[in-house]
């Protein structure tokens, strides 16, 4: 992994400016226009003054290119989110990445020095803001009303990743090139993306030190796998300080052998597909994310409309509510009564949702990505179903950072605990459950980590104090 000398500037432009500068709806920006671009002129000159001393340095931090598209948005108060495409393998229009930062300044362009650090790796569907800054995405909540923001907030240096296939264009057709891409080619770019945000961050007066790295659903599976792939490297050159994977089973335990089992299946009917020469898309076909996409635009726009096929005859409103709240009705259900949100009943009737509003949640379902590549999600269903050789696991037990394991109740909850409990080789593993109590359908969701209105007291908060501890 090395940088080319004209590919540094850009990367610490990531905080220090010129970039496209906007704002995020209902937002005003801090300062006057003038005073920024006086402000950018100034951290310019005081930049390069400072990439001559460090230019040995950054030389080793990734083979990377920066392609440009880079913005700065305002979020809330002090707070800015920062986004760039990133090229990090030999095809320039595929082998491409979105990398994020979110972090407090303390004058414009120039992020406040925070020593901890989080990055953090997105599931199926949701890109980096679609999952970690949902508030930002929507007028139903407050714009603070989001981890990202949360942690930014109390002066944590947020990092993030868009996967590749965030990166995909609606008008594509031929998928051929995502044949390859499974969840070792994820780990390798998450470990890409941490070696850049570890440097900018040094840049930036925050420290070269590691970062927590925190994966949600199908992104704990990538971050298993390059947790295992890291002990490989000398500790010098490891970037993970914690652990945190969220909601997700990487292999069942025993208690779970009918879970297992299903995973199996999913996993033998995955490999059929791509024998067939589809790689994008999931077990119930192509385009991964478009039935997400028209299910919330639809009750963005038109609730009372029934669906149009293949979707099933519902008015869009109602079928939006269903499919956050009995998300097992739509899919192979990994765990049982799986669903992304708690729905709220009333004589065994769904109607609505328990700890979200029903315009927040569709603006979710409507910042859903297209298309998705198909090997890493038969890949995860190969390794929960845990008869494969991948080697995703072959160093877990050499993994000795503090781990702290995250569940929903009405997610995949404690079905993921055996593998952090087990898998690791961390003595330092805790246990953080959002449940209620209540009947597993009932049950806190898989996104209500995120979206829920008490989520920031339940999840966000203890988290944070967690990382603070270790």
């Amino acid at each position: 992994m090395r940088f080319n000398f004209r590919h540094i500037l850009p990367l610490a432009l990531l905080s220090t400016g010129c970039g496209v500068e906007s704002s995020l709806p209902e937002q005003s920006q801090v300062g006057s226009e003038v005073g920024q671009q006086e402000q950018v002129g100034e951290q310019e000159q005081a930049l390069s003054m400072r990439l001559l001393p460090l230019l040995d340095f950054l030389v080793e931090a990734g083979d990377v290119r920066l392609l440009g598209d880079f913005t700065r948005e305002h979020v809330t108060g002090d707070i800015y989110h920062y986004r760039v495409r990133v090229q990090v393998g030999p095809d320039a229009q595929h082998d491409v990445i979105g990398l994020h930062r979110v972090v407090r300044e303390y004058f414009p362009w120039q992020p406040v020095s925070a020593p901890e650090s989080a990055f953090l790796v997105h599931g199926d569907a949701w890109d980096f803001q679609g999952a970690f800054m949902a508030s930002t995405l929507t007028s139903a909540v407050r714009t603070e009303q989001s981890f990202a923001v949360y942690l930014a907030k109390q002066d944590v240096d947020v990092w993030g990743i868009d996967l590749r296939w965030t990166q995909v264009p609606l008008q594509t057709t031929d998928f051929s090139f995502m044949k390859k891409w499974n969840l070792g080619t994820h780990a390798q770019d998450v470990g890409k993306a941490m070696a850049v945000a570890r440097r900018v961050r040094t840049l930036t007066g925050s420290g070269f030190g590691k970062m927590n790295l925190l994966g949600w659903s199908r992104g704990a599976q990538v971050a298993y796998a390059y947790m295992s792939a890291e002990t490989r490297e000398p500790a010098s050159q490891r970037h993970v300080s914690g652990f945190i994977p969220v909601d997700m089973v990487f292999k069942f335990g025993p208690e779970a052998e009918t879970e297992r089992q299903a995973a199996c299946v999913r996993a033998q009917a995955g490999e059929a597909i791509l024998a067939q020469g589809r790689y994008e898309g999931n077990l119930g076909g192509p385009g991964a994310g478009l039935a997400i996409l028209a299910v919330g635009q639809g009750a963005q726009e038109s609730p009372d409309t029934p669906a149009q096929p293949p979707l099933p005859p519902l008015p869009y409103g109602q079928l939006g509510v269903a499919l956050g709240a009995a998300t097992y009705s739509f899919i192979s259900a990994p765990v049982p009564y799986y669903h992304f949100t708690a729905g709220e009943f009333a004589n065994g009737a769904l109607v609505g949702f328990r700890y979200v509003m029903a315009p927040q949640f569709f603006d979710f379902l409507a910042s859903a990505n297209p298309y998705q590549s198909l090997r890493e999600q038969v890949e995860g269903d190969e390794l929960q179903c845990g008869t494969s050789s991948l080697p995703y696991d072959d160093y877990l037990k050499d993994v000795k950072v503090p781990v702290l394991y995250v569940g929903a109740a009405g997610g995949f909850g404690a079905y993921g605990e055996y593998s952090a409990k087990t898998l690791l080789g961390s003595k330092d593993v805790t246990i953080l459950r959002a449940q209620r109590d209540l009947d597993r359908a009932a049950e806190y969701g898989h996104a209500d980590l995120w979206l829920a209105s008490d989520a920031q007291a339940k999840v966000w908060e203890p988290i944070y104090k967690w990382m603070k501890k270790h």
